[in-house]
């Protein structure tokens, strides 16, 4: 598994932490940006280099950050099969990857508790898709995103 992350200038520090987490556990890691915590970057942009990248092959995950999260996930989840999830906690992360099959975490900076990181990223990339009555809800995703109807 590939894990591409990036951040705004808001959520540039916790990126580095997160990175320095990833690369204990020996995952391999590429980091999309911002490089200068200082400067004011556009999140659409991090967001759009993630997603593309996450998209090439089905193992890849991403991790987005800013200060509330909001505006990452919605720039990734204009990308065609990117499903960006912002969660706030473990638990949500845990059941972003079980029911929703994301394959970017998205948090924000300003609301996910210190003690909290570690194990909200480690739930959402040791969790897998549980299927079943979940795969019919994620292929109606896919049918939206293709511009298609969905019967009633």
């Amino acid at each position: 598994m590939k894990i591409f992350i990036g951040a705004d200038h808001r959520g540039c520090a916790l990126k580095e932490k997160i990175i320095n987490l990833l690369q204990k556990n020996k995952f391999n890691v590429q980091d999309l940006g911002a490089f200068d915590c200082e400067k004011s970057v556009d999140y659409p942009k991090i967001a759009y280099k993630v997603a593309k990248a996450v998209t090439v092959n089905k193992t890849n995950r991403g991790i987005l950050i800013c200060m509330s999260g909001i505006g990452q996930a919605m720039a990734a989840n204009k990308v065609n099969g990117a499903y960006a999830a912002l969660c706030y906690n473990s638990q949500a992360a845990q059941l972003s990857r079980q029911h929703n099959n994301a394959n970017i975490l998205v948090l924000g900076a300003k609301f996910i508790k210190p003690n909290d990181i570690a194990k909200t990223v480690n739930n959402f990339l040791n969790t897998e898709f549980e299927g079943g009555r979940h795969l019919r809800r994620v292929n109606q995703i896919k049918k939206i995103e293709k511009g298609l109807k969905l019967g009633n």
